[in-house]
């Protein structure tokens, strides 16, 4: 599955996010993304959107997350 790398203006700014993760898991997860051209980074991103549009029933607006939205 390939995912659309299209991104608003306020979602090109970043922030880190440390996790920590299995070492094997990682090298399964980084072999998955590299067979589907995707970096680990860009799937991360993509399961975080579809985790906070599941959780608030409705489609990502960055420009809501600072307004009491899905990242408060």
């Amino acid at each position: 599955m390939k995912y659309s790398s299209a991104t608003t203006k306020s979602e090109e700014r970043t922030a880190r996010l440390t996790i920590l993760i299995d070492p094997r898991k990682k090298a399964v997860f980084e072999r998955l993304c590299a067979e589907e051209d995707l970096t680990p980074s860009q799937v991360v991103r993509r399961m975080i959107r579809e985790y906070i549009e599941k959780r608030t029933g409705r489609p990502w607006k960055p420009d809501e997350a600072g307004a009491g939205g899905a990242d408060s």
